[in-house]
């Protein structure tokens, strides 16, 4: 048997080959590139600190080890020998070759290009990237709605599913149709109907971020879905917007529905809890930014010459934020800080934020990059904050079958990192950052 295998079983699958692929689908394919960009560093960093254990702890020449595990990965390759030198690192390339075609009638296809049997296979998908995405092998360049991003995100999974893959995790930064997930009368619950499709089609889990509601999880039999939260990385955006030692600050729920989130912040912050509480008309249905059914707006806590800080896990048209930011100015607040998890700024809600920034309603927002957005970017106002790096820890630990404990409850890291109170940090300190917040994060999780 190899010093390489035991039990059947790869003991330093960190090179290539490795049975771990990723599938981006068109509007995941931003997405996906940040997070396997992610997977290469993590992977070389843990082959990296393998081999040089192993060399020291047996007492092998390094350079001779490294060879003899791309020996030992040459012999059992099922093709002639993997492409690379025989005594560097040969660092796996994750990313399945698959293409994507639409067609005049609006229906999709999807292709792979390279073997997948046997496969560990992650398909990646942002269904609220509206972007022109190329397709048809750059032919044609197309905004998609969310219903073309679902079907494009079915027939991918039955691409893979058709080709063997061994087993399906479906990355989706935004869970679609998330907010259709009461039934209060003649209406569906759209959110299941599709967590029932994917289990159909042999999914066997779900990464997502922010899930709407906890009820979404229940509706799985088999399927498993990890909800994840990006509350350590808007936290450490937030300690780099202001002095968290030093500013007066309130954490103020937007409604009664954003309550749990905004006492977890004001919990890890250990800071005073506010909440605005919002009388609606539901005879009105919201229409845009402007044109909501909220009819008056009470504070209960105080903002009075304080920075207010609320977090909320999506913004659509982002006519309830604006209309609570501008109440908060008003009262008094020094500054008006939100935190936004799933930032769609759908309509024309970019061009109403401006016009409330620069009347100075409010001071940054802050989101995630789990939607693409280029125009937000661009923003004085907007600070993106990048999750790619945590859904690489998740993608990885499930991978290898490990815990996700750490990851989905943050508490701890949250908790270490306020008492640090560091305004600015070294480049060693952002690289040794275990929730995946920098782009050149390489923390040996795996």
């Amino acid at each position: 048997m190899s010093y390489l295998q035991f039990k059947g079983k790869r003991i330093m699958p960190y090179s290539e080959p490795t049975d771990l692929a990723v599938v981006a689908c068109p509007g995941g394919e931003s997405f996906a590139n940040e997070v396997i960009t992610h997977l290469r560093h993590m992977y070389k960093h843990r082959f990296s600190l393998k081999s040089d254990v192993i060399s020291k702890r047996y007492n092998l020449e390094k350079e001779a080890l490294v060879q003899q595990i791309n020996l030992d990965n040459d012999l059992r390759t099922s093709d002639l020998c993997i492409r690379g030198m025989v005594d560097k690192y040969r660092a796996p390339q994750f990313k399945v070759n698959a293409r994507f075609t639409y067609f005049a009638n609006g229906e999709f296809k999807c292709e792979l290009n390279e073997c997948i049997r046997g496969k560990d296979v992650f398909i990646v998908q942002d269904v609220e990237n509206h972007e022109p995405i190329a397709l048809n092998d750059g032919k044609n360049k197309l905004s998609l709605s969310v219903n073309d991003h679902v079907m494009c995100l079915l027939v991918a999974i039955d691409a893979v599913r058709q080709a063997g893959a061994k087993q399906i995790t479906l990355v989706l930064p935004v869970y679609p149709y998330s907010r259709q997930h009461k039934k209060k009368g003649r209406e569906g619950l759209t959110a299941a109907l599709l967590g029932h499709i994917y289990e159909s089609m042999e999914v066997k889990r779900i990464i997502t971020l922010d899930l709407h509601s906890r009820e979404i999880v229940n509706a799985f039999s088999h399927t498993h879905c990890e909800n994840l939260h990006a509350s350590y990385q808007i936290i450490r955006e937030l300690s780099r917007v202001i002095d968290l030692t030093k500013e007066d600050l309130v954490v103020v729920s937007p409604d009664t529905g954003a309550i749990d989130r905004n006492k977890f912040y004001a919990t890890g912050l250990k800071k005073p809890l506010a909440m605005i509480y919002k009388e609606r008309d539901y005879s009105i249905v919201t229409q845009d930014a402007k044109n909501t059914n909220i009819k008056s707006i009470k504070l209960l806590g105080d903002v009075k010459g304080k920075v207010a800080f609320l977090a909320d896990d999506m913004l659509g048209t982002g006519g309830t934020l604006l209309k609570a930011m501008s109440f908060l100015h008003d009262q008094g607040a020094t500054k008006v800080i939100a935190a936004i998890s799933l930032p769609f700024f759908t309509g024309n809600a970019v061009q109403l934020f401006d016009e409330a920034y620069e009347k100075g309603l409010f001071y940054r927002i802050i989101g995630t990059n789990a939607v693409y957005h280029e125009e937000l970017l661009n923003k004085e106002w907007y600070i993106s904050t990048n999750v790619s790096g945590l859904f690489a820890n998740v993608i990885t630990r499930l991978h290898h079958g490990q815990s996700l404990s750490d990851l989905l409850d943050n508490r701890t890291i949250i908790d270490k990192m306020i008492k640090a109170s560091r305004p600015s940090e070294t480049k060693d300190e952002q690289a040794a950052d275990p929730m995946g917040q920098n782009q050149n994060n390489c923390d040996p999780v795996v």
